[in-house]
């Protein structure tokens, strides 16, 4: 490896240290098994993605009825992701509207 070789990488991981959350939206292709498609580039399986509690269905028990409080995540459902450094885990933060 050359001099300019070792300069690059010490640049680019400068870079990645200075920032090391990256937010990007995505689309849910299906809620189960989770996959999220991430700006048009690439899917994500669900081993990839850890979902926050506000993005997962909740439901309570009054009387003889269930009701649902929060829906969980369904197909066409836009999110706000964040990468975590490296790349291999995504957190899916919560829906977005209006895009």
């Amino acid at each position: 490896m050359g001099m300019l070789d070792i300069i690059k990488k010490a640049g680019v991981g400068a870079v990645e240290a200075s920032s090391p959350v990256s937010l990007l939206f995505g689309e849910v292709l299906s809620a189960a098994p989770l996959r999220i498609q991430v700006d048009q580039r690439f899917s994500l399986p669900a081993s990839a993605i850890a979902v926050t509690e506000q993005l997962t269905e909740y439901k309570v028990r009054i009387g003889t009825e269930e009701v649902v409080i929060r829906q969980g995540l369904k197909a066409g459902d836009k999110v706000l992701l964040a990468r975590a450094q490296g790349g291999q885990m995504y957190i899916a933060i919560d829906r977005v509207v209006g895009l």
